[in-house]
Order: structure tokens, then C-alpha cells, then sequence
């Protein structure tokens, strides 16, 4: 190999080494970033549902409520736990509920930006005669709280539709069309009471594959004439 060629050659290593050991670099660099990101999104998502437990189980000892329904609504306002419910023999409410944080992936090329994580958490709350509300967090696998997003989204989804109605078709069959009109049987309307200015419309929603109901309860009010208004929605022990 002649002198002009062996330059050339280690012209040629060094051009394309030098971006190789960049791009390679970048690579690891990235990914130590992004792995440590990573670590402290999840961080603070179970430091969040540790801290709203802790708060829940305060408002609980605090609130004065004592019926099932006033206790879950507490813990409703504080968590917005999709799936609440109570299991009478241990003086226990679960809440099931999906959290989530983002962080900002970084990538050498296009194609980088907010990625969201999630955890899937179990709380739950008890009070022993004579003793304070306490929260118990446990962690679980993500099967556990994917019938309990799905029934959060129908909420939302019915508050819409409920909201939309015109005070006359605010009828037990009248609701029900409104929410299922395919027959989807995700939703179950219950019972609609109309009293005073307030109409109160119970349902039972069910996630996917109906593999977990849950009652809630829409309100509305009534303006005059036949017009419409804004629903809210809070989970109850039963319809």
C-alpha cells in the first residue's frame, strides 16, 4: 500500500469515525437521560398518590359524613377515582384509579417530545371504631385499573350527552337512548327523579366486556321551558 493510499484510508476512518462516535455517544447519552426522566416521573406519581391518599383519609375524618354515598362522594372530590366501592364486613372503601406524569424524551433525531407513564393504583381507606381514616396504597399491574379508565371516559362521555338533553326527553327511556343508542349495553339507566329544579339520573356503567359496573349518579338542573344544562356526575355504592 503506497503512502497516498494508507493517507487516504485514515482520512477516510477518521471522517467516518468521528460521527459514529458521535451518533454512538448521543445514543447512550440519550439513554441515560431518558431512563433517569423515566425514573422520576414514576417517582412522582406514586409520591402524588401517596400524598392524595393521606389528604382523602384527613377530609374523611373531617368531613362529618357518615352514610356510604357521603363517604364515596368525599373520596370522589379528592381522587377522582373512576371505580369506588365499599365492602361492608371490613369497613373499607377501594379506590381504583389509574395515574399518569409525562417527561420529555430526548432523541438525536426528529421524532422526540412528551411521553406520558402510568401507574395503576389501589387505595384503600378504613376506620376502626374509636380510630382516625387510614389509606393503605398498593401498586398494581395495569390490567387492574383499564376497566376503571374505561368506565371514566364513558362518565365523561354521558355527562356530555346528559348535558345536551332537552328537559322533556329527561325520561328513563329517553336517557338510556341518549347514552347507548347502538345497544352497546355499557350503560344501564337506573331510575330518573326530577325533583324541584334537579333532575337526578342513575346509572350503572360498565367498562368493556361489562367486567366491572359501577353506579353513578348525573344531576342536572331544570331550567325553565325545555332548555338544557350542565351535569355533573359522582360514583354511589348502589342505584
Amino acid at each position: 500500500m503506497t503512502t497516498g493510499c494508507l493517507t487516504i484510508l485514515i482520512a477516510l476512518i477518521i471522517v467516518l469515525g468521528v460521527p459514529v462516535s458521535w451518533l454512538w455517544y448521543r445514543h447512550w447519552h440519550d439513554g441515560h437521560v431518558n431512563s433517569e426522566r423515566r425514573d422520576r416521573a414514576f417517582a412522582s406519581i406514586r409520591e402524588q398518590a401517596r400524598a392524595t391518599a393521606d389528604e382523602t383519609a384527613r377530609a374523611l375524618g373531617t368531613s362529618g359524613a357518615t352514610g356510604t354515598d357521603a363517604l364515596i362522594g368525599v373520596i370522589w372530590r379528592h381522587t377522582e377515582a373512576p371505580v369506588i366501592t365499599y365492602e361492608a364486613s371490613r369497613r373499607e372503601f377501594t379506590a381504583t384509579a389509574a395515574r399518569s406524569a409525562r417527561y420529555d424524551h430526548a432523541v438525536v433525531f426528529p421524532g422526540g417530545g412528551p411521553v406520558e407513564v402510568t401507574l395503576c393504583f389501589v387505595v384503600t381507606y378504613t376506620h376502626r371504631t374509636g380510630q382516625a381514616w387510614t389509606s393503605r396504597v398498593s401498586e398494581r399491574d395495569d390490567e387492574v385499573c383499564r376497566p376503571g379508565t374505561d368506565i371514566g371516559g364513558l362518565v365523561r362521555l354521558a355527562q356530555t350527552r346528559i348535558s345536551g338533553m332537552y328537559a322533556q326527553d329527561l325520561t328513563r327511556a329517553g336517557v338510556q337512548k341518549a347514552l347507548d343508542p347502538t345497544g352497546r349495553h355499557t350503560y344501564e339507566v337506573k331510575s330518573v327523579v326530577r325533583e324541584g329544579d334537579s333532575t337526578t339520573v342513575s346509572v350503572v356503567v360498565s367498562s368493556s366486556g361489562a367486567a366491572v359496573g359501577q353506579c353513578y349518579r348525573f344531576t342536572r338542573p331544570v331550567p325553565g321551558g325545555a332548555g338544557r344544562g350542565p351535569a355533573t356526575a359522582v360514583p354511589t355504592s348502589a342505584c
